[in-house]
């Protein structure tokens, strides 16, 4: 074979892997988010307003783009912090929430100023896991809902409060009424 028609092959194979290349590489669908739907969100401000009272006016809901799956969700704050209402000490706790989404979703960053504004709250362990569950559910309606506080001891106590709701479908009640009835201090978290 003569020097030209190698280059000639040559160029063959080059143009042939070419265009199998291009037939193989398509672009995928655009599936996330636009932008439209991100522009309301504090995420990304430049400037961020940490709340110094209870705020639950920060908390903000975006769209479930699966309702009709269900998917658990789990935030773990490793840093809450309240005050007793009584001593005005401060209580420490590790707060978990365990989800699973229907048409609605809490925005993360939202949910860190929210938990954020119990620093100067006062109020008892168990309130303040039950308002983070009230307040989580009416923002979201989601299937199912726990919030459970692991609060360092205070006196010698820990005490680990369980709060939980769900919606009115079958599935989501014995969800919640099986959890609720077998929850022991670190079985969920």
């Amino acid at each position: 074979m003569c020097i030209r028609d190698r280059k000639k092959s040559i160029k063959k194979k080059a143009t042939k892997k070419k265009a199998a290349t291009k037939k193989t590489t398509k672009k995928a669908p655009k599936k996330g988010r636009n932008v439209e739907e991100l522009t309301a969100f504090a995420l990304g401000s430049a400037n961020t307003q940490y709340p110094d009272t209870y705020a639950p006016e920060v908390l903000e809901a975006f769209d479930n783009k699966n309702p009709g799956s269900d998917a658990w969700t789990t935030f773990v704050c490793t840093e809450f912090t309240s005050l007793c209402p009584k001593t005005a000490q401060p209580d420490f706790a590790r707060i978990y929430i365990n989800y699973i989404a229907d048409k609605k979703m809490v925005e993360s960053k939202s949910l860190k100023l929210y938990l954020f504004s119990f620093r100067n709250h006062g109020d008892f362990h168990e309130d303040c896991v039950q308002k983070i569950c009230d307040d989580l559910t009416k923002l979201m309606k989601p299937k199912f809902i726990e919030v459970i506080g692991e609060f360092t001891p205070r006196g010698g106590i820990c005490i680990y409060p369980y709060a939980s709701n769900s919606n009115n479908k079958k599935i989501y009640k014995d969800i919640r009424a099986k959890r609720f009835s077998e929850y022991a201090p670190g079985k969920y978290t």
